[in-house]
């Protein structure tokens, strides 16, 4: 099994730079789909353990000062 090795950030922006510009600007929107997309499944990993942690009664309730009051260890 081959062991791939990651360039550093300097070699990648020297490799982009060597690239056509149309290839350049093709390259920063496939990265930038990218983003969005693991951001996108960031979002939804994150609403499936909320609906869990509601399931589960594991969710808590309440507005910002419910929310201060228990940050703050504090009962008014």
């Amino acid at each position: 099994m081959r062991q791939m090795t990651v360039p550093s950030f300097q070699q990648a922006i020297d490799v982009v730079e060597a690239m056509q510009p149309e290839d350049q600007e093709a390259l920063i929107e496939l990265i930038r789909r990218r983003l969005i997309e693991r951001r996108r499944a960031d979002i939804a990993r994150n609403a499936t353990e909320t609906l869990r942690a509601v399931r589960e009664g594991r969710a808590q309730y309440g507005g910002v000062e419910d929310l201060r009051r228990d940050l703050l260890g504090k009962e008014e």
